[in-house]
């Protein structure tokens, strides 16, 4: 028999509607100043969350520019380092669509929260089996810390400080009905 358990608090919004707008708002100006005329700049989100922040962002940039970028998806599942660690289901394999030339491009890769590092690493490796692109830059609503690999956003909604114990949720209103981040303590006996 287990001990008493300790209760979970409840969930602690830290950014609201207004604020992810305003986030996603700010990264597409960044990114229109970095790179002049966007000619050349496609949008590959990462599944799930990341493929919502990049159609908001290829929005903001349209809005901003008068052009739309190339906006890809690409799912990371069979580029994962920790698919041995969990053999007993099969993981699910989503689509991964870029219907266009990433070669000599600037791809701006989209997630919704940075962690250790690792996503963003399978994903660099999924994104070179479509062509050489001529930079990958990183575009992440909320970077957390902890990193376990040496991997730095260049834009950044917002940078959250948190404990190992804590978890980082984000909703994105296409997805989830609303527009918010929130932190949740983590689950004592196993990680969220």
């Amino acid at each position: 028999m287990s001990g008493p358990v300790k209760p979970v608090r409840p969930p602690r919004v830290v950014v609201d509607g207004k604020g992810v707008e305003r986030m996603l708002a700010r990264m597409a100006h960044e990114i229109v100043e970095r790179n002049p005329g966007v000619s050349d700049v496609v949008l590959v989100g990462i599944r799930s969350r990341g493929v919502d922040i990049a159609t908001r962002l290829a929005k903001n940039i349209a809005r901003i520019e008068g052009a739309e970028l190339p906006l890809g998806v690409i799912d990371i599942t069979l580029y994962r380092d920790d698919l041995s660690r969990s053999p007993q289901q099969p993981p699910e394999v989503k689509a991964t669509d870029i219907r266009f030339p990433i070669d000599d491009s600037h791809v701006v890769l989209v997630d919704d929260v940075l962690y250790t590092g690792r996503t963003i690493r399978a994903a660099l490796d999924a994104l070179m089996d479509f062509g050489r692109p001529r930079s990958v830059q990183l575009a992440v609503l909320i970077d957390r810390g902890h990193r376990e690999l040496p991997i730095r956003a260049d834009y950044v909604g917002k940078n959250l400080p948190t404990a190992p114990t804590e978890s980082v949720e984000v909703a994105i209103l296409d997805r989830d009905g609303l527009d918010q981040v929130t932190i949740v303590e983590a689950v004592e006996n196993g990680n969220r």
